[in-house]
């Protein structure tokens, strides 16, 4: 599987400035034409979290209770697989639910984000900061749909969950925003896309957009994506953003204060994806200011 790209020592992709940048993100997100991407850079935001919020943080802590050979040790989706083989897919599930057993206390954009109730939100990592947020402010006006593992769903690829974690059909009319979690989520069901062949089922339908529930792929039509927390320095990030990303709006932006690396600047300049050059706590504060 994928690894993460080497350092480019090219010159960055231009950034946007503030005054042209901040007021339609803004705009975008309060009249509800721009998706929040969420990543797990977000938890950078919360002081001492207390689950993992780097894939390398993550291997690390599945891989001090499992020995998995040293050349695979600090790959995430492949440390899982060898965990999956040699120990059991339940015990690589029992491992994600441990690391992810707290939900860290919401950060402030975390409950801007749950009262703005965006119609969708796409949330790319494992931990339940944002549907905790969502719970704690709002009513039974939303509901998530999570990525499913072939492995223990095999044919069905997503499930939606109420406000209340029951499981749905699909998403209600009642609902005025939907959490995306396409890799899955330790609530309310233990749903996690985190194995090499967890992800190898996942892409070679992807592109296809079999995986992507139609109501995604509804609401995404003709709306700006803003990244927050996200990096794409691996091929996996940038293959599951591309693909929910299809079909959308013409306009995109990503928080990235670090030097891109020379296929994250690729990728933004393919997907016209704007720059924004601020740490995240910097455009978090300037977001929930307004």
């Amino acid at each position: 599987m994928p690894v993460v790209d080497a350092p480019s020592s090219s010159q960055a992709t231009q950034a946007a400035p503030l005054d042209e940048w901040l007021p339609q993100v803004r705009s975008g997100l309060k009249d509800g034409k721009i998706i929040p991407y969420l990543g797990p850079g977000l938890l950078d935001l919360i002081p001492d979290a207390p689950v993992p919020s780097t894939p390398e943080a993550l291997v690390a802590l599945l891989t001090a209770k499992v020995t998995v050979p040293h050349k695979i040790r600090n790959r995430l989706t492949q440390a899982a697989q060898y965990i999956e083989n040699f120990k059991h897919r339940k015990s690589l599930v029992n491992q994600m639910d441990e690391a992810f057993s707290k939900a860290p206390a919401p950060s402030p954009l975390h409950e801007w984000i749950a009262k703005l109730a965006p119609p969708l939100v796409v949330e790319s990592w494992y931990d339940d900061t944002l549907v905790k947020a969502f719970a704690q402010l709002r009513q039974g006006d939303w509901g998530q749909v999570q990525g499913l593992s072939q492995s223990e769903h095999f044919g069905t690829w997503t499930a939606f969950y109420d406000a209340q974690g029951q499981l749905a059909e699909s998403c209600s009319p009642a609902w005025k925003s939907l959490v995306y979690r396409p890799i899955g989520g330790r609530n309310p069901a233990s749903n996690y896309l985190v194995s090499d062949s967890d992800y190898v089922e996942v892409l070679t339908e992807i592109d296809i957009q079999t995986p992507i529930p139609a109501e995604v792929q509804e609401l995404r039509k003709g709306r700006g994506l803003l990244f927050l927390g996200c990096r794409f320095n691996d091929q996996l990030t940038r293959s599951f953003a591309r693909q929910i990303m299809k079909r959308s709006g013409d306009r995109h932006w990503a928080v990235l204060a670090h030097e891109p690396t020379r296929m994250e600047a690729r990728f933004l300049e393919e997907n016209k994806v704007t720059r924004i050059d601020l740490p995240l706590a910097d455009v978090a504060a300037l977001l929930c200011a307004a």
